[in-house]
Order: C-alpha cells, then structure tokens, then sequence
C-alpha cells in the first residue's frame, strides 16, 4: 500500500523518473554497436598500475572456503562440491558481494597455491557466464566494485594462468570496463553512483589504451564527490561509515594519477581532508563511529587505515554544521547526537528515524549506543533498526518521529524506502562554567499528535555528570490533548554494559565493561529495565538492555533524568 505523498513529493518522484529514464536511454545508446567503439578495446591487453587494495585482508575466509562455506554480508552459504554462482544465495547482500569479488584480498592473503588456483577458476567462470548478462551482476556499482577487485589482484589471477584462463580474464575486464563506461549513469543515485565514477576512473588510468577517457571521467567524478561530501565532510546520506569505504579506494585512486604522472585533482586533497575531519568528529571513546542513519558493523582496521593518512591526528572539527551532528566532549565522556533532519528524498533509503537520539561513552568504554544497522539484509531487522524505538530518544505514541514513504516506484528509484520528516530541527550548544549544555527540538510528531519534542542535555566539566530533561509540548502553551498518548524515553544500553535496579525504584545501577559504575536516576516518568537488541554486531544482532522511561502525555510533559559516574 503505497504512502500518500505530499505534492513535492510526487513533483520529485516525476523528476526522478524522468531522470532515469534519460539516463538508462543514453546508457542504452552509448552501448550499443554503433558507439560501444568510443570505450577502448573490449580487452584489456595490458594493466599499466596494479593499485593498492587498503582493506584488511582475513586468510582464514581461505579455510572457510575450502570447507565449502562462503560467508559474505553477514550470511553464509554451503557451497560444498559446487560453485557459489550454483547455489541459491541467502540474501541479495550476499549475492552483490559474491558478483564484486571484494573477497579476493583474502585469497590472495591465504599465500596457498590452492587459494590462487581457486580465484582463477573463479573469476574465469564468472566471465564465461556472464559476458553477456544483466541483473545484479551487471549493477553499475557492483561492475566497479569488481573492476576494483580484478585490477587490484590482478596478480593473484594472471600470475600463472594458463594461457585460456588469461585470455578470459583480460577480455573480460575489457568488457566490463566498456560496460561501466556506457552505463555508469543507470546507478542509483548517492555512494553506489560515486563509486560507479571512481572505479571507472581507476580503470581507465590502469587499462592501456583508455587514457584519453580520464579528463571526462575525472571532470565527472569531481562534480560527484562535491555534490555528495558536504562543506563539513560528512555525506549527503548522513551515514559516516561511507566516509571509510570512500576513502579506502579515494586513496589507491589518487596514487594512480601519481603513478601516471599526473596530476592529481586537487578536489580529492581537500575532500580527504574534510572527510577525515568528520569521522574524527563522529568517534566515540571506543573509536569507532557513532551508530547513525545507517551505520552498522564497525570495521576497526579500515577506520584505523584511513585515518593513518591524516596530517593532523589530534585536531577535531570544532562542529559539523552541514552534516547536523553535535559532539559533547568533557573529561573521559564523549557524547554524539543527531541533530538533523532526514536526507534529501533520494539519499534517504537507509537513513534512521533517530532524531535527537545520542550515544555516550566514558573512556573506552561505550555506555549508550543505538541499534545500529545489521549487516544481513533481513528485511524485518532492517525495518527495526530504523525505528525511532531503536534509538537513544524519545517515542511518541509507539510511532517513529519519521515516516517511511512506501511507494514502489520510489523505492525502486532511489534503493529503498525513504523516510520524511522532521520538517524543523533546531540545536544549539552553549557554555557556562565549563558545562556544556546542548538545547535541541524537533517536530517530527506535530502532525500525528500536534507535538514537539525538545531536549536539553547539560554534560558536567568533570565528564561524570549528565542531565537530561525531555520536554513534550505544542507549539503554543496550555496545550491539552483529547486523550492521553503513551511515550517511552529509551536509554539502550551496548551489550556488554550490565544494568539493575536501585534500592529506590526510580534508579538504576549501570557496570561498564571496564568496570567503572554510573546511577541513573528519574523524575516524572516510570523507569523500566528492558530487553533490548544490538543489531551492529557482525555476529548478527544480540540482545543486550536498555533502560526506560514510560508514562502518557495530555500534551505537556517534561521527565528530568540524570547519569552520574560513581567514584
């Protein structure tokens, strides 16, 4: 059942459309025979560069392998005695890491003959089956996550090779390479279309003969990446973990420009270093990022990676405007919240309906996190990932402060269904006597209950100290509802944390993992302790607590909590 859209909505729906449209026509012109000549030759006769892979390798994915299991994108598969392009994939996030070949790092880490021998035969296969094929195999995106991958371990598949395993190997990242050439602008709009772009502009600079195609690609690539990384360095999607994935293959892009002698763009230099700002920004004590608008299972080694490459290591932004996040830092606490609204309507597929919603740490130790999302692309976790319940916030009438728009073409326009709402988020952060107080509000919930929620978070200058005071109300004072409307406040606690309850039953009792113990205590709501689930974990999601504060609003209500370190 399709949502009812607003006028702009559907005005923006008609554009995208349109806008699709044109491009999969010129795709389809540009790739038929008549034209597909302008791309180079259809085999890649010589590999000039073998960039870098900088993603940590896992040889052990090897043993797995040779057991007959294939595990990609938080599922597995039993691929004993058979191809894994034979068996019935557990998921389609499975299935686009299967076709983009990103595992080959690990065989080539394995340093086994077999491994070698097994990514031949592999990569051979998939060209022979191929060469001509559509479908999630021949997505934009997923044709340059390959390229990337082939280019980039091209010696782990060559090396060796029987001459009829070569020859197939190298016409078919010609093939592909054309592909990607006439059809890069069929991707989805966001990351998948910036990543289409830069894996095009690798190729042309590693594959000889396709030079003369990389002032066009670089021109476009550049216009992306401005139009996606805004002036604060975050994306326009608002998920900073595609700010690590960006930047792991910015780099090997921009070293091949060097080992061409070229020179290199220097949009990348000040995009890196603003990227590199915002994920300082978005770390926690832990430091990892924080778990917003699609952020799901921490990569550790890729972050540690990317952020090597920064000239200024110790220098945080001291905001992040465009990207609406708020960063609280006093003593050894660390507290980030979301203080935006959602997305444009077509970079909002994966985005969360956490709107004022944070997550803390103290040292090293994570206290409250939200959800997350899940690495599997279970439908029914994805769903519960981005409601509003999932996260550090307050909800309203059991409903998520933001809307998921569920309408089919839409959805196949942009990846997914978007979400609307808030129209009107404010946050502002002041100081007074080294206590930093954030003051915030949304109107997420003025349609449905004619209400806005504000926030106000005061972090103490020792760090050990945080109060809290959520405030329901309209927009004008001595509002009274008809009925009264249920609301939980919910503090989800990182499964390693441990909660019970206080002698008094407005107080509980929080352990970190390092063993440090923080009371929460609560005024003007029931404080519960609840089961929970983590979905950012890449075991799949586990259970952990959180903490709650229940109660009904006939239209004002304000509940004052406090989290307090225990010395």
């Amino acid at each position: 059942m399709a949502s009812r859209l607003k006028l702009s909505e559907r005005i923006r729906i008609t554009h995208l459309a349109a806008d699709r449209l044109r491009r999969e026509a010129i795709s389809s012109v540009l790739y038929s025979p008549p034209f597909r000549w302008q791309f180079g030759a259809s085999a890649a006769e010589q590999l000039l560069i073998v960039p870098q892979d900088l993603r940590t390798a896992d040889p052990s994915f090897w043993d797995e392998v040779e057991v007959g299991q294939f595990g990609l994108a938080g599922s597995v598969a039993l691929a004993d005695d058979v191809s894994p392009f034979d068996i019935i994939p557990p998921s389609e996030g499975w299935t686009r890491a299967l076709h983009g070949f990103a595992w080959l790092r690990h065989l080539a880490a394995a340093n086994r003959p077999e491994a070698r021998e097994t990514a031949q035969l592999l990569a051979a296969e998939w060209a022979m089956r191929h060469r001509g094929g559509s479908g999630i195999a021949w997505e934009p995106h997923i044709i340059g996550r390959r390229l990337i991958s082939w280019i980039s371990h091209s010696s782990l598949l060559l090396e060796d090779a029987d001459p009829e395993t070569y020859d197939i190997v190298t016409e078919s990242l010609g093939i592909q390479l054309v592909r990607l050439s006439a059809g890069w602008r069929t991707s989805p709009s966001g990351y998948p279309r910036l990543l289409s772009l830069l894996s095009l502009l690798l190729a042309q600079l590693c594959i000889s003969g396709h030079e003369g195609h990389v002032p066009e690609t670089e021109k476009l690539f550049v216009q992306e990446l401005d139009r996606q990384i805004l002036p604060d360095g975050g994306h326009i999607g608002r998920n900073p973990g595609i700010l690590v994935e960006l930047i792991l293959d910015l780099l090997p892009l921009s070293q091949c420009f060097a080992a061409r002698s070229r020179a290199t763009p220097p949009e990348f230099a000040a995009a890196l270093k603003a990227m590199l700002g915002m994920l300082k920004y978005m770390r926690l004590g832990d430091g990892m990022l924080a778990r917003f608008n699609g952020m799901g299972v921490a990569s550790p080694a890729g972050l540690a990676t990317v952020l090597v490459y920064d000239d200024n290591p110790g220098a945080i932004p001291a905001s992040a405007p465009a990207s609406r996040y708020v960063r609280l830092e006093r003593g050894a606490s660390v507290l980030i919240m979301d203080a935006g609204q959602p997305p444009p309507l077509e970079s909002a597929a994966e985005a969360h309906a956490g709107c004022l919603s944070f997550e803390l740490s103290v040292g090293t130790s994570l206290m409250l996190v939200n959800g997350g999302a899940p690495s599997s692309s279970n439908a029914e976790w994805r769903a519960a990932s981005r409601a509003t319940a999932s996260h550090n916030t307050l909800c309203l009438g059991e409903k998520s402060s933001s809307k998921l728009i569920r309408h089919r073409m839409l959805e196949g326009l942009v990846g997914g269904a978007p979400i609307r709402f808030p129209d009107d988020v404010m946050a502002k952060v002041e100081e007074h006597d080294g206590t930093l107080e954030l003051v915030a509000e949304h109107d997420g919930y003025m349609r449905r209950f004619d209400l806005i929620h504000r926030r106000r978070l005061a972090l103490a200058a020792s760090g050990r100290r945080l109060l809290g005071i959520d405030r329901i109300a309209g927009k004008h004072d001595n509002m009274r509802l008809r009925q009264d409307v249920p609301f939980a406040i919910h503090f989800h606690l990182h499964p390693a944390v441990r909660c019970r309850r206080g002698d008094n039953p407005s107080i509980a009792i929080i352990e970190l993992a390092g063993g440090d113990t923080w009371w929460f205590s609560l005024e003007g709501a029931r404080l519960a302790i609840e089961e929970s689930t983590y979905f950012a974990d890449s075991a799949g999601p586990r259970r952990s607590l959180q903490i709650v504060a229940r109660g009904a609003t006939f239209g004002e209500t304000e509940v004052r909590w406090v989290l307090e370190g225990q010395d």
